[in-house]
């Protein structure tokens, strides 16, 4: 017991964890040791990927999944189809051939920095900004930091801290003319009065479009020419994506989208052989591998690991 205080105590310090009363303490210590518990166990079960402590070590994972996610999917087959048959007609990326065996944007310079959320489930926004950012650093040459709180407090067709939709802020940047810096608007954790008259640049985007759902040669087909905004179920049953450290990630998890992240690359494990996608995420970059994970692909399902392939969409500049 007095080592796994002392743990909890570096732990604590390390992540500037500051109880306000004893007994809040020891209700966070007391979820601490059953979260080391439960790391311990699932490493001693899983190969591939590993478990550890950071800092959502002290909450329940109930409580991890009503601060940490922000996903509204509501019947989505039915708005890709009509937006193909209204607008494109087929899939941007359907005649790439010859793909790269790995591709990494994080390399190629059109990623920024992992972002944190907070408290504020406003992930749809982080995910829409980053695939936003690459395509413009693509085009561009330019790779430029763009604000998320304008999305949250500016775009009426999401719901802000309370979630949203990628696809929403596509839209809303192209109708709105454009999406301004991070500096200029910077991020807040939690939605603010939309500043409406801001000057200063702003990057511009011409339009979106879908990957065909299930479709994960189609989702690689758009990934080997930008990064793109993908859906997950981060929140599943188990606590395994709330402690991922490391690895190719091959846990348990269904299908019931409640995460937007960001796909920025693809490759296969050296040490496993492991097929995987590279997924940005919005919970610091002290979360998982600086703020990555990399999600098992060829899993034989056409929705993919935790529905990766269901609902990916990406942002177009000409």
């Amino acid at each position: 017991m007095e080592k796994l205080l002392e743990l909890f105590e570096s732990w604590s310090s390390k992540h500037g964890k500051n109880y306000k009363t004893i007994e809040e303490k020891l209700r966070r210590f007391e979820v601490f040791a059953e979260n080391l518990k439960y790391i311990d166990k699932r490493n001693k079960e899983v190969s591939s990927y590993w478990l550890g402590l950071n800092k959502f070590s002290d909450l329940t994972h109930e409580e991890f999944k009503n601060k940490y996610l922000g996903l509204q999917v509501p019947e989505f087959s039915s708005r890709i189809n009509n937006r193909r048959s209204n607008a494109y007609g087929e899939f941007r990326y359907k005649n790439v051939k010859n793909l790269p065996k790995a591709v990494d944007w994080r390399k190629k310079g059109a990623v920024t920095d992992v972002k944190f959320q907070g408290e504020c489930g406003g992930c749809w926004a982080f995910s829409a900004v980053a695939a936003v950012e690459g395509i413009n650093q693509i085009t561009t040459g330019n790779l430029t930091s763009l604000s998320e709180q304008q999305l949250i407090d500016c775009d009426k067709s999401n719901g802000g801290c309370n979630g949203g939709l990628m696809d929403r802020a596509f839209q809303y940047i192209i109708s709105n003319g454009g999406i301004h810096k991070e500096e200029d608007y910077p991020f807040q954790g939690n939605q603010l009065t939309c500043k409406e008259n801001l000057v200063g640049e702003v990057v511009t985007i011409s339009d979106f479009d879908y990957v065909p759902p299930n479709d994960e040669s189609s989702l690689l087909q758009a990934l080997a020419n930008q990064p793109v905004s993908v859906a997950i179920q981060a929140g599943d049953s188990n606590s395994d994506f709330m402690h991922y450290v490391g690895g190719v990630f091959t846990g348990y998890c269904g299908t019931n989208l409640d995460h937007g992240v960001t796909a920025v690359g693809y490759g296969t494990d050296k040490e496993t052989g492991l097929d995987h996608i590279i997924v940005k995420n919005s919970w610091g970059s002290n979360w998982g591998e600086g703020g990555y994970i990399r999600m098992k692909r060829n899993t034989g399902s056409p929705e993919g690991l935790c529905g990766i392939n269901m609902f990916p969409s990406f942002p177009i500049k000409n």
